[in-house]
């Protein structure tokens, strides 16, 4: 863009001064806005149904919510992608990383899963395919959030064992910022109706409450990952 300035023309010192100050203003002023908008901060958002926001209005779901969080919260140039794919599982997510990583993030958040689990698929297979994912994203020199999940008791320990001690494995070999639980905020200070009352008539998704509380637990996380790209 080429700008074409014309200073005024003032027949006394003082005036031209001052006309002069003015422009040297708006010029700040306007390559400040150009600062602001090359700051942009780009985080994309990979998961399941529970990251794209199944079963909500477009602008309740993980993503949007998320993104005016950290707008309101030191964050006013973050940018959330909305990555995520309902019933999307791990296997899903390692064959689509390489073109989700084609949005040019700055930094990813990995929300995957909970439909590998609920199929009952072998954690040493979810293992793998994470591992895949997470590998993509270092080998791109991105800053990360792995999210895991805990499994329910009717699984057994030892499922349950491997299936969380996955997430926190695969987060310190790939330098990711370990989240526990993607769902940690709807159970922060409440009993079991109180978290019942945040999900949605299936039991299984977030209702737009239940993501409120999810994104003011995990966003602050965020802001950490945010931080490290700006290192």
């Amino acid at each position: 863009m080429r700008l074409t300035l014309t200073l005024p023309e003032h027949s006394g010192g003082y005036g031209a001064g001052a006309g002069i100050r003015k422009l040297a203003l708006a010029l700040a002023l306007l390559l400040a806005g150009a600062g602001a908008a090359a700051a942009e901060v780009r985080i994309l958002a990979f998961g399941d149904s529970l990251t794209q926001g199944f079963g909500l209005p477009e602008d309740e779901g993980f993503v949007p919510q998320l993104q005016a969080w950290l707008r309101a919260n030191g964050a006013p140039d973050a940018v959330v992608i909305n990555a995520g794919v309902s019933g999307d599982t791990t296997a899903g997510g390692l064959a689509r990383i390489d073109w989700a990583l084609g949005e040019d993030p700055d930094a990813v958040i990995v929300e995957l899963g909970a439909n590998d689990m609920l199929r009952g698929l072998d954690t040493g297979d979810m293992r793998a395919n994470l591992d895949g994912i997470l590998a993509a994203i270092e080998a791109r020199g991105l800053p990360m959030i792995l999210a895991g999940l805990p499994a329910p008791p009717n699984y057994g320990e030892e499922y349950r064992k491997a299936f969380k001690g996955m997430f926190l494995d695969l987060a310190k070999q790939h330098g990711a910022i370990y989240y526990s639980s993607f769902l940690a905020g709807m159970g922060e200070g409440r009993n079991m109706f109180q978290v019942m009352r945040l999900m949605q008539s299936d039991g299984l998704h977030p209702n737009a409450e239940g993501v409120e509380a999810i994104v003011a637990h995990i966003g602050p996380a965020v802001l950490e990952l945010i931080g490290r790209t700006r290192r």
